[in-house]
């Protein structure tokens, strides 16, 4: 049954305009944007289908490759999801230049996943912050292979200083989707801690990012 043939209570558009977005499930949310469905299938029922299996919108959006080959997924369609994620990336930039880093460390995780879990290459990126720990910047110093980076402390100490930063917070992803630290990698934070500490930029915290998880080294007790 087309959405258009259930009572007007029922469908997500007019329970949103009604009830507000909260009220919602996940498939509602996604089926306002999708629209419409297709032949044999309601909006709701497609965006049931490309939540089957995920751990909700989040890694939904943190890996648009989830949306590869789904029947009935268009560019249209495709192109409006882009759009969601990039808006949900730049409120979530804007937060955390306007409350701190430290203050909201969901936002700081659901930025790093928006930003890089969908990447199929390895990225390093600094999240510079300044005294009171709001974003300066986010900068994707080095690329790699799907499986390491080179990062070179050197050229984090250059663009640390640039930004005039007082703190940093590290991210990279794992493609495999493995969200686990290696030797080397803690090894390399520990390298860039003491690089960074004779320009007094602290390093508060590492993130790994692998689809819609994202491990923190501090959480870890490894900072």
């Amino acid at each position: 049954m087309a959405i258009s043939d259930w009572p007007l209570a029922e469908r997500p558009r007019e329970r949103l305009l009604a009830h507000g977005a909260a009220v919602l499930s996940d498939a509602e949310l996604l089926a306002v944007f999708l629209r419409s469905g297709i032949r044999g299938k309601s909006a709701v029922e497609l965006a049931r289908e490309l939540l089957a299996g995920l751990d909700g919108l989040g890694e939904l959006m943190a890996s648009p490759e989830n949306l590869r080959g789904v029947k009935g997924l268009g560019p249209a369609k495709k192109a409006q999801l882009a759009a969601v994620m990039e808006v949900a990336r730049r409120c979530l930039r804007q937060t955390l230049q306007s409350s701190g880093a430290l203050t909201s460390p969901g936002a700081v995780r659901d930025y790093l996943r928006l930003a890089i879990a969908e990447r199929e290459h390895e990225v390093f990126v600094c999240l510079w912050l300044d005294a009171q720990h709001r974003v300066i910047s986010c900068e994707e110093l080095f690329r790699g292979t799907l499986t390491q980076t080179s990062v070179y402390p050197r050229e984090i100490v250059k663009a640390g200083l640039k930004a005039n930063a007082a703190a940093v917070i590290f991210a990279h992803n794992h493609p495999s989707g493995v969200a686990q630290p290696s030797q080397a990698d803690e090894l390399l934070t520990r390298n860039l801690q003491e690089a960074l500490a004779l320009v007094e930029v602290k390093v508060l915290d590492h993130f790994i990012v692998a689809g819609s998880q994202a491990l923190s080294f501090a959480e870890r007790g490894l900072l």
